[in-house]
């Protein structure tokens, strides 16, 4: 695996720094890009003015035509958590992949999924001036997430799995 490293910008409507990552490159198509996490890695947070240590290993997933990213963490060989932003298709330039979040998460954890945030969907439409049009489209993308994970459609096919043998044990 080369050592690329690609900065991850997570932007609230408008194109407002909320926050970003380092990662590495694991593989990218004209498609999406697959990343790796580091355990210990530090993330800003620009809208708190902090930074946090992510405190896991990640494989991440970036696409540049779907409403949705994938982190999942990594711990002891497998996956034990999903966190899927519902968001504004992916963009890549250079070595810095951003992508603007639209509130709505779907989460795995506790051997569930759920959907969270939607407090936040709500108070940010209202704050950033989401257009009808853009509050419909990310509801749609929320069910249809939720019906890939359900039929296991790619990335949830295995394709995140395929990169857990490279994390250090």
């Amino acid at each position: 695996m080369e050592n690329n490293m690609i900065t991850v910008q997570a932007l609230k409507y408008g194109d407002r720094l909320h926050y970003e990552w380092s990662t590495t490159l694991l593989e990218q198509t004209d498609t999406h890009i697959f990343v790796l996490g580091e355990q210990g890695r530090k993330l800003k947070h620009y809208t708190k003015d902090q930074i946090f240590t992510v405190e896991n290993w990640t494989i991440e997933f970036f696409s540049f035509d779907s409403w949705f990213t994938v982190s999942a963490d990594v711990v002891g060989g497998e996956i034990n958590q999903y966190y899927c932003n519902i968001n504004q298709p992916a963009k890549i330039q250079d070595n810095v992949v951003s992508f603007v979040d639209l509130d709505l998460d779907l989460v795995y954890r506790n051997d569930r999924w759920m959907v969270v945030d939607e407090d936040e969907f709500a108070s940010n439409a209202i704050k950033f001036g989401y257009p009808s049009e853009l509050i419909q489209r990310a509801r749609t993308e929320l069910e249809g997430l939720q019906e890939r994970i359900s039929k296991k459609l790619f990335p949830f096919d295995g394709a995140l799995e395929q990169f857990i043998g490279i994390i250090p044990c």
